[in-house]
């Protein structure tokens, strides 16, 4: 017997336990052949490390006595998951919204929280009313277009000012050249994660029927390997887990609140800020040195 011998992918179904596909985009992976009730089932099961990784940020943000704009934001990017999985099990276009608009309403509050600092509190509201009226205008274009590229150039547009602006606000208010140094490592591995995941998410969508035929040729599960949407959606997921930390990292060195956090990594990947003296993580002050 053949340990490394694929099992055969059976016939690609086009309705399957959900109904007719609604939704206006249909990936690459083949729709039922790896599970009667998920339409893409490694597009679907994927999304359980996008929301894993949101709920440990909501936990690290509870815990550590965060603001409550990490805290909605990062609610967003459970949601986001959450919709995900919805979309790519039904490919019902609902579901669709639901994966693709919480993503430029969570993007919004992180776009607020930037732009707003060192604005009085009419400048930080009319932030909020300027990022709220361009959120509804998108949904607006983009529901009455249905065309995806909307709302992808809507959503790349937001994270790249984000980007840019939290860039200039730490080179300017960070003064710790170690936690720079740092910071500026959390923000390229975010970076380095989506575009990585981009690439695959295009590979897979322009060599499509490459990808099909190779799957084919290994059977499952080596065929699931090559699922590039999928890896998309890990990838992104560590980005934007890696973009809320960095975010929370320069909020506390703008508020001057800095010396009671550190920084720590798990298993060298993962980071995380912790209150220096928190009894729910127990870090204490000496712990820095062994975090730098």
């Amino acid at each position: 017997m053949n340990l490394f011998r694929g099992i055969p992918y059976p016939e690609e179904v086009s309705v399957g336990y959900w109904g007719i596909q609604t939704s206006t985009i249909d990936w690459c992976e083949e729709n039922y052949v790896v599970s009667s009730y998920m339409a893409e089932a490694l597009n679907t099961v994927t999304n359980a490390g996008f929301i894993a990784l949101a709920f440990y940020a909501i936990r690290d943000i509870l815990a550590n006595r965060l603001e409550k704009r990490f805290l909605i934001a990062s609610c967003g990017f459970a949601l986001v998951g959450v919709g995900s999985w919805m979309f790519h099990m039904t490919l019902l276009y609902e579901y669709q919204l639901l994966d693709e608009l919480p993503m430029i309403y969570a993007t919004c509050v992180p776009y607020w929280s930037i732009f707003s600092f060192g604005k009085t509190r009419r400048g930080s509201i009319m932030v909020g009313i300027q990022v709220t009226v361009a959120a509804a205008v998108i949904t607006a274009v983009y529901l009455y277009f249905q065309d995806p590229t909307i709302h992808q150039v809507a959503y790349a547009v937001l994270n790249v000012l984000i980007i840019i602006q939290s860039y200039i606000l730490t080179t300017r208010h960070v003064l710790n050249q170690t936690v720079m140094k740092e910071m500026k490592q959390i923000m390229f591995l975010g970076v380095a994660t989506f575009l990585v995941g981009y690439m695959l998410w295009n590979l897979d969508i322009h060599f499509c029927g490459m990808w099909r035929r190779l799957r084919r040729m290994v059977g499952m599960p080596y065929g699931f390997l090559l699922e590039g949407h999928a890896w998309w959606h890990l990838f992104t997921g560590l980005g934007v887990y890696y973009y809320i930390v960095y975010l929370e990292y320069l909020r506390v060195h703008l508020l001057g609140e800095h010396e009671q956090f550190i920084c720590i990594w798990h298993f060298g990947i993962f980071p995380a800020l912790r209150r220096v003296g928190n009894s729910n993580h127990t870090v204490k002050v000496e712990d820095v040195s062994k975090t730098q």
